[in-house]
């Protein structure tokens, strides 16, 4: 099974590749740098948004599916890219389907839902509070009604909170290690009481290989643990796991208003897809 991989230098990217290299799949690894990309796959260096689409689809191969991970400025939610860029990652996708593509799965993300009370599955209501929110859901938007035209499987993959590989993430977990490593004893925090779902980078990989190498389960599917935890549970956690020498500053901040007290993911979907 050929499968390109958009992204694939990425930090997320860059995981699954070498998932779907270990399961045995021959993988097209395409981004505008590769220095992070597993050497196993066919690496194509390549900015996809200067290019020009004609035969692209012959040129990566005529891969089976389109695992597209490509997103620039991912963990700036407000930056003008977001909308700005979104044209081009229609017409990529788009030009692919039109010369031969059948599957295409798209990484999203939790924040495409807006402000949420308690599980999400893929029925509930989209309302974006974030450029990246916004543009996330436009495409998904778009993409159900093309691929439903042209009679394509679409899998629309959303992501929640993710850790593992933390030099490389841009979350709580890796400024705790940078505090860490500057030998500071305290790390000023919020009250910690906010419950997400929380997910390792090895097992998100693992999640989305075995997504893209099936097509029997489509459309909105979570990639998630489905378990909510406290954010502080899980930062305690995360330190004593490192051996850190370095205590959370409770109260320091106060919680934001718009974050939700619980959310978290249905994970029925890829249970039924990690089950077969």
């Amino acid at each position: 099974m050929k499968i390109l991989v958009t992204g694939a230098n990425g930090y997320i990217g860059s995981h699954v590749v070498s998932a779907l290299l270990d399961k045995g799949c021959d993988v097209v690894a395409c981004d505008i740098a590769t220095n992070d990309v597993d050497k196993r796959a066919k690496i194509v260096q390549m900015d996809l948004f200067s290019e020009d689409y004609t035969d692209i689809f012959n040129r990566f191969g005529e891969p089976n599916v389109c695992l597209h991970l490509a997103w620039r400025n991912g963990f700036v939610h407000n930056a003008e890219t977001q909308m700005g860029d979104l044209s081009a990652h229609y017409k990529f996708l788009t030009a692919l389907i039109n010369q031969g593509l059948k599957q295409v799965a798209v990484m999203s993300s939790m924040h495409e839902i807006g402000y949420w009370e308690g599980k999400i599955d893929e029925n509930t209501p989209c309302n974006p509070i974030t450029q990246y929110g916004i543009a996330k859901n436009a495409l998904r938007q778009s993409l159900t009604l093309y691929c439903a035209q042209k009679d394509i499987t679409l899998q629309w993959l959303r992501g929640y909170y993710i850790l593992g590989d933390d030099t490389k993430n841009h979350s709580i977990f890796t400024k705790i290690c940078k505090a860490a490593q500057e030998g500071k004893k305290t790390f000023p925090f919020n009250s910690g009481k906010t419950k997400y779902d929380f997910l390792h980078i090895d097992e998100l990989a693992n999640q989305i290989s075995a997504v893209v190498m099936q097509n029997k389960v489509a459309g909105i599917i979570n990639c998630c643990s489905g378990k909510p935890v406290t954010l502080a549970e899980q930062v305690e956690t995360f330190i004593k796991e490192h051996g850190f020498d370095i205590k959370l500053e409770y109260g320091a901040f106060p919680d934001r208003p718009y974050d939700s007290p619980i959310i978290y993911g249905d994970n029925s979907k890829i249970e039924d897809v990690m089950s077969k």
